[in-house]
């Protein structure tokens, strides 16, 4: 490779200086140091109208500069040391500590500063620019500042406020004006005499000042409602205590008769109910677009900070004034807003989850409402279903029932014939006719029995008949309906059981169905066995803890299919041709709803067996 020709090599140096150039990335060593800026704050750290100017103004510069600034402050304490030893005492050290800072500008806030760094100036900052604000134009002018000196004026018109104060006390014949006793509030005092020169003559104006604080609230207590109360400064009062304005004023608004009004934004929320004023935040903003005007270069001249009217909405209601007096473009604070204006976003949700609550506990009544409906239609389609069942029941023993009813009606007629034959005797054995009409008694009593039986497997009801009963009485009831049935077929029937009672709860007409039931598949199972095994047994045993009973009704006849052992209990299975398929099924709901079980198996010897268990009303 060749090296580069001598002229080429210069070329390249050039538009790579160029190139540096254009980006700044060479110049970066060469940046020039931040700007130093001195605050100066008249009194100590509890004023807080130059707090609130002097962080307005910190944080107007830090934003423009993007925190490239310096920025230092000092509280002068002139309120509370006047004295020209501290004045100059301050000079000479504010001198000293910035000998090797000295700043290239000074914000002077409040007349007391002003005068400060402009006397003192060659010592402190001898080259700096020098920009003020927190006063008006008069006293500027009265200062007698140099040319370059500039700053942003705030004027204090208290005759606006006055003003304000008549728009909304119409009826108001007095005003009292208070300042305290320090040169700052004499200041106030004499602006505010030559400012309310022109006032109508029908109000007559008090000057309230050189009294302490309390002397103060006592004037101010005394006052009749209908005054106008102008509270100016109360730096310090007639025995020499010191105050932050607006801690006075809180005094004297509390403890006043009369609505207080006031020049500065920051009385707002104390006690006033308004005033006239540039917000201390705007004249921060001012005095900082000032500086930053003068540390660019610019020309700078005075500007003067807009004023605007202010109220405080509380007030206006404690003292009971209207908010449609104030004068047009009024700044209205804590003007508390309705429920709603304050929480609608609250309500909305609230209404929302209580409507969506409401619609849910609705749908959950309706829908137990119609599960409730139907289940009412369900019981009484169910209780409709074992009634036929019952029917059919009644039905198929019908001709037991007739022959066993024949018995005792038969009865009645022979002994009643022979009864009469008796009686015609010439002397008739009345022993014996007692002991017929004892007999014809106790078979109408069978047949009233038979036909209450009857009765009872026919009788239709629409809602269930809870009672206690014991078991054993309704399968000898059950024997009894089945005996001429069982003799008709050659059927042996027996039963065996415990000796005390079997309370349960139930309806004993249904339990007397499915037993019924149960008893004549088991006689039908038996048809084809021979006539000496046909046997119909019912036993009872206490299950468990004696908490319940277990029926099993048992036969000799060909037993289930093994493979129809978990089907027979379905609805409309039967292996009977003439058979619906429904008693079966419908003795399991009987037997479930009265909190039993009922199954079926094969006995090992033969036949089949089946068994229901319900649960004791009484346990033992």
């Amino acid at each position: 490779m060749s090296p580069l020709p001598e002229n080429a090599s210069a070329l390249i140096c050039l538009l790579l200086v160029a190139i540096f150039s254009a980006t700044g990335v060479g110049s970066a060593g060469a940046a020039g140091p931040v700007p130093r800026v001195l605050i100066l704050y008249p009194y100590d750290e509890r004023i807080p109208a130059t707090n609130i100017v002097g962080e307005a103004t910190r944080t107007r510069l830090l934003e423009a500069t993007a925190g490239k600034i310096e920025l230092f402050s000092e509280f002068l304490d002139l309120s509370r040391f006047p004295e020209t030893r501290h004045v100059e005492r301050m000079a000479r050290y504010l001198a000293e500590k910035y000998t090797n800072r000295r700043p290239d500008l000074v914000i002077a806030l409040g007349e007391e500063s002003t005068r400060f760094i402009v006397t003192n100036r060659n010592a402190i900052a001898p080259n700096a620019k020098i920009v003020f604000g927190g006063f008006g134009s008069a006293t500027a002018e009265e200062l007698r500042l140099p040319d370059d000196v500039v700053g942003a004026l705030t004027e204090f018109e208290i005759r606006k406020t006055i003003e304000m104060a008549i728009g909304l006390q119409p009826d108001a014949r007095k005003l009292v004006v208070i300042a305290g006793s320090a040169e700052f509030d004499k200041a106030w005092i004499a602006a505010a005499q030559e400012d309310l020169a022109g006032l109508p003559p029908n109000i007559q104006t008090t000057y309230l000042t050189g009294l302490s604080i309390d002397e103060f609230a006592e004037h101010v207590a005394a006052l009749p409602p209908d005054t106008i109360v102008i509270v100016l400064t109360v730096l310090s009062d007639r025995t020499g205590r010191n105050f932050v304005p607006r801690n006075s004023l809180e005094k004297i608004a509390s403890a006043a008769n009369a609505p207080v009004y006031g020049p500065y934004s920051t009385y707002l929320g104390h006690g006033v109910v308004g005033g006239n004023a540039a917000t201390f935040e705007s004249t921060g903003a001012a005095v900082a677009g000032l500086a930053i005007d003068a540390l660019g270069g610019n020309a700078i001249t005075d500007v003067t900070v807009p004023q605007s009217y202010m109220a405080d909405a509380r007030q206006l209601r404690r003292w009971g004034l209207s908010e449609a007096d104030l004068p047009p473009g009024t700044v209205v604070s804590f003007n508390e807003g309705s429920l709603w204006e304050e929480y609608w976003k609250e309500i909305i949700a609230i209404s929302v989850f209580v409507a969506a609550q409401s619609l849910v506990i609705v749908s959950l009544v309706f829908e137990r409402r119609r599960r409730a409906a139907a289940e009412f239609q369900a019981r009484r389609r169910l209780l409709e279903v074992i009634h036929l069942n019952q029917s059919a029941t009644a039905g198929a023993l019908s001709a037991s029932i007739a022959h066993e009813l024949n018995q005792p009606l038969g009865a009645i007629r022979i002994n009643a014939e022979t009864a009469a034959v008796m009686l015609e005797s010439k002397e008739p054995d009345l022993k014996l006719i007692r002991q017929i009409l004892a007999d014809i008694r106790d078979d109408d009593q069978r047949a009233g029995d038979i036909i209450a039986q009857m009765r009872g497997l026919l009788k239709k009801r629409s809602e269930i008949d809870w009672q206690e009963f014991d078991l054993k009485d309704v399968i000898q009831s059950a024997i009894h309906i089945l005996k001429p049935e069982a003799e008709r077929r050659n059927v042996v029937v027996s039963s065996m059981g415990p000796l005390q009672g079997l309370p349960v709860r139930a309806d004993r007409v249904h339990v007397q169905q499915v037993i019924l039931n149960l008893a004549t598949n088991a006689m039908d199972a038996m048809l084809h066995a021979s006539a000496a095994e046909r046997n119909l047994v019912f036993q009872t045993t206490l299950t468990g803890t004696n908490g319940k009973v277990e029926v099993s009704i048992s036969d000799t006849g060909s037993g289930i299919p093994s493979d129809k052992l978990s089907s027979i209990f379905d609805a409309f299975y039967t292996t009977k041709p003439a058979g619906t398929g429904l008693g079966l099924s419908i003795a399991r709901v009987i037997i479930e709803i009265y909190g039993g079980k009922i199954w079926a198996a094969n006995r090992p010897e033969g036949g089949a067996v089946f068994r229901f268990v319900l649960p004791l009303a009484r346990p033992g």
